[in-house]
């Protein structure tokens, strides 16, 4: 295999054929965490490891770690695919992340090669940067793409039998590996019944979405409306736009109802 920023470590597939395939790449990009202040990661040298269906995880050489910030851990974990993944602990000042570091120090024969390099717990890190942007809930991966494109397609939601939502300018956003999302404008939408929620998630290649509930003839969702009030600078076309999970509403698209789509979120 080769890659066009630099390299491949081996890769290995498991399952039948077809089945998930486990590699690491080099990104050209530079990529730093911070913990308690400090930048305990700061590389130009980084592999994002894909590892299945998972999300991908940036590692780093230990030699752009601060790795005189480590404590040993006797925490050890197994990985049939790339073998046994040992932790570290984390420690900054009065800043303590118990088992927060971790890498594969002896690899598997099939699996890439990761013994040089390790990697953080994502949520246990104060932030992390790609160049000089901060990137979201997990690595980005180059691979995905997110595409928005203004439509005159008539979107309907409804919820117990009560229209919710219908527009004839929605924004369409398409996602690698995802079902379709329909953004609608406020004005398209009863706003009177959403009900604003303190839920806050965050996305890698949107940004921070902000939520609401929904209640329509006695029946009531949970975080069932979403909008991205600020997104990142890639996807200026949802802002304050209004998305509903197909997996719990009833979308109609120019008069044909859409199946709900089975996802983590159904």
């Amino acid at each position: 295999m080769s890659a066009a920023n630099g390299r491949y470590l081996r890769a290995a597939q498991y399952g039948e054929e077809g089945g998930e395939i486990v590699w690491a790449e080099e990104t050209a990009r530079r990529v730093r965490v911070f913990f308690g202040g400090t930048a305990v990661a700061d590389s130009n040298n980084v592999m994002i490891l894909f590892n299945g269906r998972r999300v991908p995880i940036y590692f780093f050489p230990r030699s752009d770690v601060r790795t005189d910030l480590f404590e040993a851990s006797p925490y050890v974990e197994s990985d049939p695919r790339l073998g046994s993944r040992c932790y570290e602990s984390l420690i900054v000042g009065e800043h303590r992340g118990e088992n927060a570091v971790f890498g594969y120090r002896e690899a598997i024969p099939e699996g890439p090669d990761l013994s040089d390099f390790v990697t953080f717990v994502w949520d246990a890190m104060d932030s992390w940067f790609e160049e000089d942007e901060q990137i979201l809930r997990h690595a980005r991966d180059p691979y995905k793409r997110v595409d928005v494109l203004q439509s005159s397609r008539h979107v309907v939601v409804r919820v117990a039998d009560t229209v919710v939502a219908d527009t004839h300018r929605p924004m369409l956003l398409f996602e690698t590996g995802l079902p379709v999302r329909y953004y609608v404008p406020k004005l398209d939408v009863r706003l009177d019944l959403l009900t604003p929620t303190a839920t806050r998630s965050r996305c890698p290649y949107k940004g921070e979405a902000s939520y609401w509930s929904l209640d329509a003839n006695g029946q009531h969702l949970d975080d069932v409306v979403w909008s991205y009030p600020a997104p990142i600078p890639e996807i200026p076309k949802i802002e304050n736009l209004l998305a509903f999970y197909n997996e719990k509403v009833d979308i109609e698209i120019d008069g044909v109802a859409i199946d709900r789509p089975k996802t983590p979120w159904s």
